[in-house]
């Protein structure tokens, strides 16, 4: 009775969360150390920094893996997909009603032109992350090198398929200089491989099955279950495959579309990764309103499971995994090849917005809002949108 007691304290503590936690994982992150550490003492400092720490080693949205791996200290595996609905399902319902919504509109040959500043302002946003991670987790020559490479390639790059083979690549190349960590006692790996292979069953029969019947549901959940288990680095760095996968190659989304999900994305609460609810619902659109949040739903099941499933694998053994010097070499790689993708993201997102002072001033001012000042996001999207519809 009292572990079901603190259970549902926990559940609570993460539904505020999630209807509170504006400003992407860093934020989230922050919250997670008041909340979970100072006033609940559901575990200590160490224990969170690392967990999180080994979150940030694997594909898939940290900050959400790192809630859903207290929620697995907690109470195991059951507490643990609780808490995984508990956080995501807010933003994901927010996201699916805003695609529905926008949908709606557009169908009805209703303007979505109250959106025009925030489309623009959706690249400011995505400028600053480029700008904050690089600063954060590039700083060796190296790191500046694989990050311009990642950058170019990403801007140049025509396949979704290319995002996670340089990201492979430039963990594989930083591998190389293990010998400049210092060697750690370690012990014998004893590995429990259920989870790996839940994983990489649900990866190989969600894409038979598409390949198979070509539902546009089956292949939704599959392109966002691939994405979700081969993207390090957050739902900045998603943000460029999303587009060249559904905008620019599928033509699922227009860019008007895209920038405006993205823009209003910031103005919500929860994890970031949510925003591949709103793709899964405008990709469904023209089809009726229960099959677009079917879309919604769908996709966001692809993109939170692949990460859930690892995090369950490896935190098992994650107390000898760390200790391995190659392990901790190759995040180098794996973070600046992030940075560059999300330098590259800003620019592949302009692309497609007229080149006018307007829109260029409004990119700089939503940078220099963001880097100079502390109003939160969702304060600059609302002033936005209100400038859109005033003008």
């Amino acid at each position: 009775m009292i572990k079901r007691v603190r259970y549902y304290l926990y559940l609570k503590d993460v539904l505020v969360l999630a209807v509170s936690a504006f400003g992407g994982p860093q934020a989230h992150i922050a919250m997670l150390f008041d909340l979970m550490v100072t006033k609940r003492r559901y575990l200590d400092e160490k224990e969170l920094i690392e967990l999180i720490a080994l979150c940030q080693i694997l594909p898939g949205p940290t900050s959400t893996q790192t809630i859903t791996a207290i929620g697995f200290k907690i109470g195991g595996p059951n507490l643990a997909y609780l808490t995984l609905l508990t956080w995501m399902l807010p933003a994901v319902t927010m996201m699916i009603v805003a695609g529905i919504g926008i949908s709606y509109l557009q169908e009805n040959n209703i303007s979505i032109e109250f959106a025009k500043f925030i489309q623009p302002m959706a690249i400011g946003f995505v400028a600053y992350a480029a700008y904050k991670i690089s600063t954060k987790v590039v700083n060796t020559v190296t790191g500046v090198l694989l990050m311009m490479a990642s950058s170019i390639v990403s801007y140049l790059a025509s396949s979704p398929f290319v995002f996670p083979a340089i990201l492979l690549l430039g963990g594989a190349i930083t591998a190389f200089k293990f010998k400049r960590h210092d060697i750690e006692e370690k012990q014998k790996l004893v590995i429990d491989w259920r989870n790996f292979f839940l994983w990489g069953g649900v990866f190989i029969f969600a894409a038979g099955l598409g390949a198979i019947t070509q539902s546009k549901i089956i292949l939704l959940f599959e392109n966002f279950y691939r994405n979700g288990s081969l993207i390090f680095g957050g739902g900045q760095v998603l943000i460029p495959l999303l587009y060249t996968e559904f905008t620019t190659l599928k033509g699922y989304l227009t860019d008007q579309e895209f920038l405006t999900g993205y823009a209003l994305m910031q103005a919500l609460p929860g994890p970031v990764f949510s925003f591949s609810a709103f793709v899964g619902s405008i990709s469904m659109k023209g089809t009726g309103f229960g099959t677009q949040i079917l879309g919604g739903l769908t996709s966001a099941a692809g993109i939170f499971l692949p990460g859930t499933f690892l995090i369950f694998f490896i935190i098992r053994f994650w107390e000898n995994l760390k200790k391995y010097r190659i392990v901790k070499a190759s995040l180098e790689g794996i973070n600046a090849v992030s940075s560059g993708m999300v330098i590259a993201a800003a620019f592949l997102l302009f692309k497609p917005i007229d080149l006018n002072l307007i829109n260029l001033g409004v990119v700089v001012g939503t940078f220099g809002l963001l880097m100079f000042t502390k109003i939160p996001a969702p304060f600059i999207i609302i002033a936005g949108l209100a400038a859109g519809f005033a003008f």
